[in-house]
């Protein structure tokens, strides 16, 4: 029988921490529970665990503080924010100090869930390609091929621009993983991105088009509306 997977769960109220506990200890995860932030990081470093359940309204620190000192250590692991704070400067902020997800309160079990098998997944992924660059990319029959600047859908090859390319290879290299708006324009574009997100916006547009996608009903890559977009995971 395999290790259960260790998840901290740093939450002040006791009622949500009860539940996310009871939910983890039912779906065979080992839960630990903090009701403050100085205590969640005391049981970070003494237990080690798999992932981290982070609220950002702790009573002693902030939660993003807490999220900055969990990302500043070399043994990362996949950090959730589970917030009321529902504004999307909250959320673009927690996700480019490196939050792996964010999670609205009130959530229900089957969607935090489904983060959280999402973010050990794309971890594991990470530890077992560690300093190996992965050539090659499927999500459903979308095939990105990094070695070969090719992407194929179906039996047909598709062609991009450079930078449709390269939107679709970070995309790849994060699939499961929301990107923000800056963190793709600072990696495509560099210091020439700017601070409007329109340029990626037409761009995004043109993808869609030669992939044929609904943006409505998206097949490979959704949009996090006010945030950023996110490729489905292989």
């Amino acid at each position: 029988m395999s290790e259960k997977r260790t998840i901290l769960v740093i939450e002040d109220e006791h009622a949500i921490s009860n539940f996310i506990c009871r939910a983890l200890s039912a779906n065979d995860y080992k839960p630990l529970a903090a009701a403050s932030g100085k205590e969640g990081l005391s049981l970070f470093f003494s237990h080690g665990p798999d992932l981290v359940l982070l609220d950002l309204g702790l009573p002693d620190l902030d939660g993003l503080e807490v999220l900055s000192q969990l990302r500043g250590l070399p043994q990362e692991v996949p950090v959730i924010i589970i917030s009321a704070r529902d504004r999307e400067s909250e959320k673009v902020k927690a996700l480019d100090m490196g939050a792996d997800d964010y999670v609205v309160k009130p959530f229900g079990v089957s969607e935090l869930l489904a983060r959280i098998r999402s973010s050990l997944r794309r971890f594991d992924r990470l530890k077992v390609n560690q300093g190996i660059q992965r050539d090659v990319y499927q999500v459903k029959d979308l095939t990105v091929d990094i070695a070969k600047h090719q992407v194929i859908q179906g039996e047909d090859e598709i062609h991009f621009t450079q930078n449709e390319f390269k939107i679709l290879e970070l995309l790849a290299i994060h699939a499961g993983k929301v990107l923000t708006y800056d963190f793709i324009l600072e990696h495509v574009w560099g210091p020439y991105g700017g601070s409007s997100n329109q340029i990626l916006r037409v761009n995004m547009a043109n993808i869609r088009r030669k992939l044929k996608e609904n943006p409505s009903a998206p097949r490979y890559i959704y949009t996090e509306l006010g945030i950023g977009y996110r490729m489905l995971e292989d």
